[in-house]
């Protein structure tokens, strides 16, 4: 009776350890928000800087090396992180600490492989681009690295290092920018960027105790294939997508379209920094509370889903009051071209918000096929949106036709999620065997 009792006690949400539990979670989401803060900081910083010290095309040129980063770091969190997020969050630190040296020995590898490849590739080009990608190619292990141990120490349940990790990169940038501003190109902004990353990622090296096993990557991508290929399509179709929209809408458009959008999503930073923020650990809170209370898991993702989504709107409710003076105060001639996406762009997060917390759910749930088969189908959308919208409307049209996009994409991952809750409910039901 006695263990009965106390069983009782700790599954009730309402009982000590139910509210223990949700101050940890507090905690870890708080230090998620905090260390995504600091990297949006960062990130806002530097486009800020490169668009109102470049120009308008320069900053388009800039934002193409961006987009593709963001390709390749996808790349790296599906092979690297992703799986170390969904299966070696919250177990025995022995576990953890060699996942997480194979891992980021992973993301490490995929620096240097795609790395070497832009390096070729943007010698080969030459000009403005070509430059800004063999730099792009110089700091790609750095930047990479530095994303893995973030991903690390949130599976492992300690965000306040990964806050002071980003911390020093956002340091370590001030110097480097000013280095950079008296250089005045495209590849030195470039470099600034990555050589504070590369700051950050030894740091990183050193916090945990771990340094990166280059030689247990291929072992690490053949023991999480049954997760990691997938998720590698998976990330590869989102920044993949938005590429393919970058480089479209240049080519209809012209690269100055790409830095509009660009400055489009520097107005939704802040937002973007809290979305983010949460994506870092909402993975490994979803596969806790499914561990702990499967039951729960439905409306852990509505609640984070919906959330985003309104917090979405109320952000873009509020750019439209900021003057025309204050936004060519931050973003230069950028503002007048940026500021006519504000609806469009706000309502395209609203809908990537709130299919986010179902796509937290499928990854809990390890339901990889099923998040494929929605990522497909909502890049398809984004590509089909932003670049048709894009030949009837331009830059406007494009911005609108992602936002319809979000909207489609955001109801399959709800859809997918709903089946696969099912399907979990049902295998975890015994079978009743009758004589």
């Amino acid at each position: 009776m006695a263990a009965e009792r106390e069983k009782t006690t700790s599954a009730d949400p309402g009982g000590p350890a139910g509210r223990t539990a949700r101050r940890a979670m507090a905690g870890r989401l708080s230090w998620g928000l905090a260390d995504q803060a600091v990297c949006s900081m960062n990130n806002f910083a530097v486009g800020i800087y490169v668009a109102r010290s470049l120009g308008l095309t320069a900053f388009g040129v800039f934002s193409l090396a961006w987009v593709t980063y963001g390709v390749v770091l996808s790349v790296s969190r599906g092979l690297a992180t992703d799986p170390l997020v969904v299966r070696f969050s919250g177990v025995p630190t022995a576990s953890w600490r060699a996942a997480a040296g194979r891992s980021s020995g992973t993301a490490l590898g995929v620096g240097f492989a795609v790395g070497a490849v832009c390096l070729v590739v943007g010698l080969s080009l030459g000009g403005r681009v070509g430059s800004a990608f063999a730099c792009l190619g110089v700091v790609l292990p750095g930047l990479l690295l530095q994303d893995a141990w973030r991903f690390a120490f949130f599976a492992a349940g300690t965000g306040r290092k990964a806050f002071v990790n980003d911390v020093l990169g956002c340091v370590a940038l001030v110097p480097a920018m000013v280095v950079a501003a008296r250089v005045g190109s495209v590849g030195a902004f470039v470099l600034a960027w990555g050589a504070a990353a590369a700051v950050a990622a030894g740091y990183g090296c050193l916090q945990s105790g771990i340094r990166p096993r280059l030689t247990g990557a291929r072992a690490w991508i053949r023991e999480q294939r049954d997760l990691g290929y997938r998720y590698l399509v998976e990330n590869v179709g989102v920044s993949g997508a938005s590429q393919l929209r970058a480089y479209g809408l240049g080519a209809i458009v012209g690269v100055s379209a790409v830095g509009v959008v660009r400055g489009a999503e520097l107005l939704l930073g802040p937002f973007l920094a809290v979305l983010m923020g949460l994506s870092l650990v909402t993975v490994a809170e979803a596969a806790r509370v499914l561990r702990q209370a499967p039951h729960r898991l439905r409306v852990f993702c509505l609640l984070l889903g919906g959330g985003q989504a309104v917090a979405a709107l109320l952000w873009g409710a509020a750019l439209l009051l900021v003057p025309d003076r204050a936004g060519e105060l931050v973003l230069g001639n950028v503002w007048q071209a940026a500021s006519e996406l504000i609806v469009p762009a706000a309502l395209g997060v609203a809908g990537a918000g709130l299919g986010s917390g179902a796509a937290a759910g499928l990854r809990a749930l390890a339901a990889a096929r099923r998040s494929l088969r929605c990522q497909l189908f909502a890049s398809a959308c984004y590509v089909g949106g932003g670049l048709g919208g894009a030949a009837v409307g331009g830059t406007v049209g494009s911005a609108w036709g992602v936002a319809a996009a979000t909207a489609c994409g955001s109801a399959v991952w709800w859809l997918q999620l709903r089946s696969a809750l099912h399907e979990h409910h049902r295998n975890s039901i015994p079978e009743v065997r009758t004589s």
